[in-house]
Formats: structure tokens, sequence, C-alpha cells
């Protein structure tokens, strides 16, 4: 089924990018573009991960790490029925993480240097097992897809101020201003709408790969904090691929809007306290999230 939905939106996005083509430039111009989709296809399945790791500067760790996050990584891993996949450290002091790759035998699990130095061993086990998640779910693959589509729509939209007053533009430069505005809002809102969807997904499966509802809705708060406050200078260079980290690394709003990449952390938090059968401000939940030792990361 994760095939089906990345190739759906391949698909989709694909469309739409010839659609611009031959606003831009009739029959021709969609030709090129559907040359161009073709071989972003092609790119992004075959490359996306090494391709999205490059520009965070992540580097991989091997097994037996000082921070023991390969060994981590493995053993969640083996609870979600995965191969174990590369792990990446990315140096930055802004808290956060994502994960990568076109399916669970190429994928790779990439967290910041600011995530180990601010999480406990039993937080970092949830945003792991989340990331897991993600890529059991085949999301890995989505996300990098409509990363890619994101942007390439985004600069050809931005072609149409150029193109405007040509003479094959079926949209002349009113038009052509107007596509500028809602061509890259229509992409971003396709990408936005799955992640939200995609996140609260992984946030239950990532619960039941760690065992502990807690321990994510613990992290998820203190990932939140930290990114609300610490820049990431390589996300905000590269803007098309915040969606793919477990909280909005360019500071999303609070609540679920229209064009937030992400969910609401509170309500993320909500469901998995729920999830732990545990009030939101309930003495049980905190006693819990302090305890935590007894886990296997403790």
């Amino acid at each position: 089924m994760g095939y089906v939905k990345t190739a759906m939106l391949m698909a989709a996005m694909t469309a739409l990018f010839m659609g611009l083509g031959y606003l831009l430039g009739g029959s021709g111009g969609m030709i090129v573009a559907l040359v161009l989709a073709g071989g972003m296809n092609a790119v992004t399945w075959w490359t996306s991960d090494r391709m999205v790791l490059r520009m965070h500067n992540a580097h991989p760790l091997s097994p037996g790490d000082r921070h023991g996050l390969h060994a981590m990584v493995a053993d969640l891993a083996r609870n979600a029925g995965l191969p174990t996949p590369a792990v990446y450290l990315i140096d930055t002091p802004q808290p956060n993480a994502f994960a990568t790759g076109r399916n669970p035998g190429n994928a790779a699990v990439a967290v910041t240097s600011g995530l180990l130095q601010s999480l406990s061993r039993e937080e970092l086990a949830g945003v792991v097992a989340h990331e897991l998640a993600h890529i059991r779910n085949h999301d890995t693959a989505i996300m990098t897809v409509t990363a890619t589509f994101a942007g390439a729509i985004s600069m050809l939209a931005n072609f149409a101020l150029f193109f405007g007053g040509r003479d094959e533009n079926r949209l002349g430069l009113v038009g052509s201003l107007a596509m500028m505005i809602l061509a890259p809002m229509a992409a971003a809102l396709v990408q936005m709408a799955i992640s939200r969807t995609r996140e609260y997904a992984a946030d239950k499966a990532g619960a039941e790969i760690c065992g502990e509802p807690l321990w994510l809705a613990s992290a998820l708060l203190r990932i939140q904090k930290g990114a609300a406050g610490i820049d990431n200078d390589a996300a905000e260079r590269n803007p098309a691929t915040a969606h793919m980290f477990i909280i909005n690394p360019l500071h999303a709003h609070k609540r679920d809007s229209l064009f937030a990449t992400h969910p609401a952390t509170e309500n993320r938090v909500a469901a998995l306290r729920e999830l732990a059968g545990t009030a939101p401000d309930s003495p049980h939940s905190t006693q819990r999230n302090r305890r935590g030792a007894s886990g296997p990361w403790g």
C-alpha cells in the first residue's frame, strides 16, 4: 500500500508540474515539464535519501558509537520488525530528528546533536521509535517525493514572472503572477495535509514500538520547546524538507492551521496520553514520565 500511495502522489505532482509547463509554454512547455518530471521522479526515488542527508550535513554513525544510538536503533528496529537502518548525526543544537529512504531496506534515521544532549534515554527511544514507524509505514518515500516536487513547483512557478508577457503563455502577466502564488500553495497544501496525517499515525505506531507512549509525549514537549528557541540553519535554507522532521524546525504555529506542516504538539501529546490511558494533567501521567528507568534504555 505504501508504494501505491507514493505512485499516486508522484502522478499528482507530475500532473501539476506538467500543467504549469503547459500554462507557461503551451504544448512545448508541457513536454519539457514532462521530461523534467520523469527525470525528477527517477532521481528522487533512487537518491532522495542521500540528497536530504547532504542538505542537513548529516554524517553516519557506526555501531559502537559513544552515544549508544546505533545500538538503540537496532534494538527498536527489531521490535518493529525492520532491518536496522543507517544512523546519522546532524551537528546542530536544535533538538530534532527525521527518517528518510525509499523503502525499509534503504532507510536512514538522522538525529541532531541537540536531541542527544537534551533528551533522556527513554525520550530518545520514543523519538527513534516514531521515526522507525515512518519507515515501516513507507512515509519516508512520500516525504522525500513531496519535498522534491514542492521545491520544483515553486521554482517553475517563479519562472512565470519572466514568461508572463510572451505570446505562448496562456495566462498573461496577471495570470502568471497569480500562478506564482497559487501553484506553490497547492503543492504545499498537499504536502502539509499528508504530513499532519502521517505524524499522528507514526506517533501511535512509535508508542507501540518502544512500549511506552509517555516517553514520546515527553520528548515532543521537550523538542517543541527547544525548536522554538534554537534556529536550524540548514532547515531554514531548505524549508521544503521541514515536514520531514518530528517537530517543525521552522517554528510552526501551535494550532493545526491550514498551512502548518505538523499537527499541534499539544494535540499529539494529548493523543499519546490518551493512548497511555492517563488524563493530560493526571498525577499518574507525571509519575510515569519521571520513572521511565524500568525500560531497556533506562
